[in-house]
């Protein structure tokens, strides 16, 4: 029996799940697919072991989702059988639509957000297996009456997060990500249908805000790793542009299919083709197409092909000062005259990005904790001092060379 199988997980040991559904899922080729979609994306040029997969994330949000709602039936949190594996089912495909490099190649290849395609694929996997998942649509995109499920899958301190923030800490080897996830969830309750922190628990909150905050400028948003995601954009920018000018690259049928299409017209809900063609896409048909173009005829490809390969990665200024900027402009003007590149061929090299992290954002809903005196209060309003608190950094890469 597929209830039998037992995962082992290196950052929560053996685990197992109790219904039959969340084995079939995982079985689904759509599903085994995260295997080959990693997690961080380009991290691992900072972070040697940062390698791990959004299938591993998946099965560590469903684990972290068994153990938040037993905790909540515990507190005689009523939860029916048909609620109970409808979230499991929604967390587990929470992520079941991020395209290749996860985050990092958002809105790249497609205008389509990877949670509407986490949707259509929910309802695709439904469909194949011969399932109703109705109510696990519904707690996905918030619309049942008990908000707290859908916040326990998407929400200011969901098991989402709480996940990624661990795992990504494990892995990356960066401690300042370190969570103490099993007392949230412990701490967690429910209160007129919303989920509550008790007052407990209300310094595991200021660290995990705090912690998400060093894990975005630290491992996300590091100078290093964002060079090499936006050198990964400039490669498929220029693919592209050569093969709708006819131009021959490598790539594989579904990846062609991508770049010679225009985004506007890659439609989720119009296109038939979107589903299958983006289903046998990851990481491994892009890392081809660099290998097999870092010899190609085009200079600018090749160029930045064998820089990404060979960890050539563009510099950066984060000081914004009038002779920073001065030095970054000189820079283009001498690497165009070097190549004699003209000024479009020099925004395939020459990037500003700016960057903000929001320590904690209660525009998208509050942390709600429950007092001791059974008062529920917004954290925003016991912690005024992390109120809509956001940095911004400023960003500007040029080539090595």
């Amino acid at each position: 029996m597929n209830k039998k199988k037992i995962f082992n997980d290196p950052i929560y040991g053996l685990i197992r799940f109790n219904h039959e559904v969340l084995y079939e899922i995982i079985d689904h080729p759509y599903f085994q697919r995260l295997r080959r979609i990693t997690q961080q994306s380009l991290s691992h040029y900072v972070y040697p072991g940062a390698q791990h997969t959004r299938f591993q994330h998946a099965l560590g949000a469903l684990h972290l989702m068994t153990r938040a709602l037993e905790v909540l039936k515990l507190k005689e949190v009523y939860i029916a059988k048909e609620e109970y594996e409808a979230s499991c089912i929604a967390i587990l495909l929470h992520d079941v639509g991020h395209g290749p490099f996860s985050h990092s190649l958002e809105y790249i290849l497609a205008n389509v957000h990877h949670e509407d395609v986490s949707l259509a694929i929910l309802k695709k996997i439904g469909h194949d297996l011969g399932r109703d998942f109705s109510l696990a649509i519904q707690i996905f995109k918030g619309d049942y009456h008990r908000p707290f499920l859908h916040q326990l899958v998407s929400g200011q301190i969901d098991t989402d997060r709480m996940d990624y923030l661990t795992r990504d800490s494990f892995f990356s080897g960066v401690a300042e990500g370190i969570i103490g996830y099993d007392r949230i969830i412990t701490m967690m309750n429910v209160v007129n249908a919303q989920l509550v922190i008790e007052e407990k628990g209300i310094y595991s909150i200021e660290k995990f805000l705090m912690a998400r905050r060093l894990m975005y400028w630290q491992v996300y948003l590091h100078k290093t790793v964002i060079s090499a995601e936006i050198m990964l954009i400039a490669i498929l920018k220029r693919a592209g542009y050569l093969l709708k000018n006819g131009v021959d690259i490598a790539t594989s049928d579904e990846l062609n299919y991508f770049l010679n299409k225009t985004k506007s017209t890659l439609d989720i809900n119009d296109n038939s083709e979107f589903i299958s063609n983006y289903m046998l896409l990851d990481d491994m048909d892009i890392l081809w197409m660099i290998k097999k173009s870092v010899n190609h005829d085009d200079f600018i490809l090749s160029y930045l092909c064998q820089c990404l390969l060979d960890r050539k990665l563009f510099k950066v200024y984060t000081d914004a000062s009038k002779a920073t900027i001065e030095k970054w402009e000189n820079a283009r003007d001498a690497f165009s005259r070097k190549y004699s590149l003209s000024a479009s061929d020099l925004e395939y090299f020459f990037f500003e990005r700016t960057e903000t992290v929001k320590q904690y954002d209660n525009q998208n809903g509050e942390i709600n904790i429950l007092l001791k005196s059974g008062e529920v209060k917004a954290f925003s309003d016991l912690n005024t001092f992390v109120n809509n608190k956001e940095e911004t950094r400023i960003f500007r890469f040029y080539p090595v060379h």
